[in-house]
């Protein structure tokens, strides 16, 4: 017998998924999730305020309109994946849109940076929406996202469930509370973005130090890769995985004191810091 892990069988749902706001951020979550066999590209209907932006989802098999209220009204989850300040024009434009006045109550999920369970459901109070607040990242597109959750007052267990299983299909997802929402974001959200810099920062180096570029490339986020397979694997602390690559006088060592002296460490904290209250400043602003 082989010994390669059976893969996870994912049973596909019936539930209508809509989104609006058809950008990166929605494309991350609807790819992964059909990629998976969740859903189909004929159970999504996506929304935004240009036709032009919807035409590869609408290749693909999406439903689309500049119509927020048509995704509304054909969908069961509506994820809010437009940017926070775009919020009150896209709600407006859902109210505007709706044929029924008073369609049955839905499940909103935002994926809103800063904006708060409480803004959400003033805005949304003509619907009696039942809220989700989520925060993935768009490694969900390639099954390796890492998202948080946590369910407004209204939210059933129905609700919870259909949440985690459109988003731990594409990676790892977690329950928290919301006052840890802006943090993790900052983490996990904005993470990859800081890693990306990183993966470059290494390339570049190798450039620098002789190395072709495609070949550069390819190694440091190999290499990237690997260093965090075995963290996640192996349990162990950083720290310790380091210290085992760290041979007295040795090359290894030589170079975490540069970065030491290049204040990498420090950076990196000031990075999740600086994101988390910019995630806050975004939330103190009014959406409606």
């Amino acid at each position: 017998m082989s010994g390669e892990a059976v893969p996870h069988q994912v049973k596909p749902i019936a539930e209508k998924i809509g989104f609006i706001g058809g950008g990166n951020m929605a494309k991350a979550i609807c790819e992964g999730i059909v990629n998976k066999g969740l859903v189909k590209y004929s159970q999504i209907n996506v929304s935004g305020p240009n036709m032009e932006n919807l035409v590869t989802w609408k290749e693909k098999g999406a439903h689309v309109s500049i119509e927020n209220g048509v995704t509304v009204e054909h969908s069961d989850v509506i994820f809010l994946s437009m940017k926070p300040h775009i919020l009150p024009c896209a709600i407006a434009n859902m109210y505007d849109t709706l044929k029924s006045p008073s369609p049955k109550p839905k499940l909103f999920v935002s994926v809103l940076a800063g904006v708060t369970m409480e803004q959400l459901e003033n805005v949304l109070c003509q619907l009696e929406p039942r809220i989700i607040r989520v925060m993935p990242n768009t490694p969900m597109m390639v099954g390796e996202g890492c998202t948080v959750f946590s369910p407004g007052p209204k939210a059933t267990e129905h609700d919870i469930q259909i949440v985690k299983s459109i988003l731990s299909v594409s990676g790892v997802c977690k329950q928290v509370p919301e006052s840890l929402i802006n943090a993790v974001g900052a983490l996990s959200g904005s993470g990859p973005a800081f890693v990306y810099l990183m993966i470059e920062a290494l390339a570049d180096g190798g450039v620098k130090m002789g190395i072709p570029r495609a070949m550069a490339l390819e190694f440091a986020s190999q290499t990237v890769l690997g260093a965090a397979k075995m963290v996640k694997d192996t349990g162990r602390h950083p720290a310790v995985l380091r210290d085992e690559v760290c041979s007295p006088g040795g090359t290894t060592i030589a170079g975490i004191h540069a970065m030491e002296k290049g204040g990498v460490r420090a950076a990196l904290m000031d990075a999740i810091e600086a994101a988390t209250k910019r995630s806050e400043e975004l939330g103190a602003k009014k959406h409606g």
